[in-house]
């Protein structure tokens, strides 16, 4: 649903984004890979993304971003198919209406719930190398969170909007994926209760159904040994094409075998600071980005618009064809 905000209009934002675009120039090393495994020419890339551009806008039920490094996104998490990255971009507003506990009026830069939540160090971006070609990599502390005060949802809120932060600015993440890794440590019964498995399940399909960056892996690590075998059924509240992404352990070094030690802060046994570091960098971040998430707050369909004759619109989804959850097969 687009919902109303009277602050900035989506006409104004349209406007704003429009009269500052850029498109940052990829480094040799990640440039290869767009060409090689993402269909990307170079010299294309401004007509693809204005042609994605012209459609997004000819939408009378669907307003959203059109940002060109934020289509760019879309169009590289679609290998440059424009029918398919039309899809994917009307999939990634009609689906967040499916999870409102997550995309609500609370998904704000300045909202103090958000704020404090990446003040508590309980979600990581671990920052890479310049030359780094691989995934990018968040940590969510699963067991390091004072349930009393959050709620599941609220911590996927705060991952939700560093995924599209990462869409604008984030080389690594567009072109060869990311990978979240859930750290259970010091998790308790009051944790597992609130892990809330529906929501992994919906927000995972939504990732990767939706979002146009990648999903390369989801890695429960210390996980308690006695629970160490019932984590790996949470296999089965995955579709089938995440299953294989997911992977359990409750060895204390299995994070070394995702994340380079130098990348990891020192509370992970790493050298790269400390997560009080990572977490002020992620509010300065955050707040670069007030003025789009306040914008965004009108983003979305109005499904009384939509021409349903159209195919942009794939309905072969987990969610059904206009963001209402269908319930997913189970293996």
């Amino acid at each position: 649903m687009i919902q109303k905000h009277t602050q900035l209009s989506f006409e104004a934002f349209v406007k704003l984004s429009m009269s500052t675009l850029r498109i940052r120039p990829l480094k040799p090393a990640l440039q290869a890979i767009a060409v090689q495994e993402l269909n990307e020419v170079p010299h294309r890339v401004g007509d693809d993304i204005e042609a994605l551009r012209d459609w997004v806008l000819k939408q009378s039920h669907l307003r959203g971003c059109t940002d060109q490094q934020f289509l760019l996104a879309f169009l590289r998490g679609t290998k440059f198919s424009l029918e398919r990255a039309k899809q994917k971009y009307d999939r990634f507003y009609t689906l967040q209406a499916s999870i409102p506990e997550v995309f609500n009026e609370r998904r704000l830069a300045t909202d103090p719930l958000v704020i404090d939540i990446i003040r508590s160090g309980i979600l990581l971006r671990i920052p890479q190398d310049d030359e780094d070609t691989g995934p990018c990599v968040s940590i969510i502390r699963a067991g390091s969170y004072d349930t009393s005060k959050y709620k599941f949802q609220d911590i996927i809120r705060v991952g939700s909007m560093f995924g599209e932060i990462m869409m604008f600015e984030d080389e690594n993440a567009t072109v060869s994926g990311y990978v979240e890794i859930m750290d259970m440590k010091g998790v308790t019964g009051t944790h597992l209760f609130a892990l809330q498995p529906e929501l992994l399940r919906k927000f995972s399909a939504y990732a990767d159904e939706a979002m146009p960056t990648r999903q390369k892996g989801i890695h429960f690590i210390n996980v308690p040994p006695a629970f160490e075998t019932g984590f790996n059924t949470l296999r089965s509240f995955f579709p089938a094409k995440i299953k294989s992404r997911i992977s359990v352990s409750s060895d204390p070094d299995a994070i070394f075998n995702i994340v380079p030690r130098d990348y990891l802060p020192l509370e992970y046994g790493g050298t790269h600071g400390l997560v009080e570091d990572i977490s002020h960098a992620m509010e300065r971040k955050l707040i670069g980005y007030a003025q789009y998430f306040l914008a965004s707050q009108h983003f979305g369909t109005d499904e009384k618009l939509r021409d349903f004759s159209s195919p942009a619109l794939d309905k072969c989804s987990s969610f059904g064809a206009v963001g209402s959850f269908r319930k997913l097969e189970i293996d």
